[in-house]
This record gives structure tokens, C-alpha cells and sequence, in this order.
């Protein structure tokens, strides 16, 4: 739910109009809305390169995960992976549009580490996918699109830790 839905919510509940601060709030996330555009304009155009370049670097620093055994052994073992990779970078530009976590949060990540576990899928691997995908994506950024987008990938990142 973005601030200004949320802000409308809250203050409809309480039958009152908005507080100067809610209005301060949603003042900045409307001027922050071109950033936030820009930012997942970056990452969705990028997104192939963004997905392949971290699945690489991550399968380097792991590479029991493309091992027999592994849970990214095999053609088709690994195009899922990268697949799921892609998956959480679509969640990370959700949230950088909506300037929140909540879509991040209700569409992909609950109930993500019993599906891991229940499939015998290293999470803490996953974790390590999306933060080889903040690697990669922040250098396409510049440094105030950058800081703006990691608090995206982190949130993801800490519910995979």
C-alpha cells in the first residue's frame, strides 16, 4: 500500500483530514516519483543482463550449486534458478515504484522460506542471488538512484537470510 493510500486510510478511520505531516509525507513521494520511474525503467530494461551477469558471479562463489547435487545442476535446474532470480528483481522494481515493501512483501515473500525448505533449496543461496543482483544493478545506477534501490534489494535480501 503506498503512503498515500495508506495516509488516506488511516485518516479516514478516524474521520479527520490529512495532518500536515501525512502531507509532507505524500508531497515527497509524488517528488520522488520520477526517481523511483527512473530507477525501475533502469532495472526492467537491464533486467536480462542484470539476471545473467549475478547468476554467473553467484554460480563462481558457488559453485555446489551447479554441482551434481546441486540445486542449479543442470540446464534446466539453472533456468529455473535464474528464473526465480529475475522473479525477486520484478518484486524489488514493484516496491521502488510503489516507494514501499508492503508488494514486496504480499506477493512474494510469505511463505518463501517454507517453499525453499520444503524443496530442499539452499535460502541462504537464494539471499546470496539477490545480492549479487544489487551488485549489478546499483553499477547501472547512479549514486542517489543506487542508495534508493538498495533498501529494495536488502529488504528482500534480510527475508532470505
Amino acid at each position: 500500500m503506498s503512503i498515500v493510500t495508506k495516509s488516506i486510510v488511516n485518516a479516514d478511520a478516524e474521520a479527520r483530514y490529512l495532518s500536515p505531516g501525512e502531507l509532507d509525507r505524500i508531497k515527497a513521494f509524488v517528488t520522488g516519483g520520477a526517481a523511483r520511474l527512473r530507477i525501475a525503467e533502469t532495472l526492467t530494461g537491464a533486467r536480462e543482463s542484470i539476471v545473467k551477469q549475478a547468476g554467473d558471479r553467484l554460480f563462481q562463489k558457488r559453485p555446489d550449486i551447479v554441482s551434481p547435487g546441486g540445486n542449479a545442476y543442470g540446464n534446466e535446474m539453472t533456468a529455473t534458478c535464474l528464473r526465480d532470480m529475475d522473479y525477486y528483481l520484478r518484486l524489488i522494481t514493484y516496491g521502488v515504484v510503489a516507494g514501499d515493501v508492503t508488494p514486496i512483501e504480499e506477493i512474494g515473500l510469505v511463505g518463501v522460506r517454507e517453499m525453499y525448505k520444503s524443496l530442499g533449496t539452499d535460502i541462504g543461496a537464494v539471499g546470496e542471488s539477490v545480492r549479487e543482483m544489487k551488485a549489478v544493478a546499483t553499477g547501472l545506477l547512479s549514486a542517489d538512484d543506487a542508495s534508493e534501490a538498495s533498501a529494495y534489494f536488502d529488504y528482500v535480501i534480510g527475508a532470505l537470510s
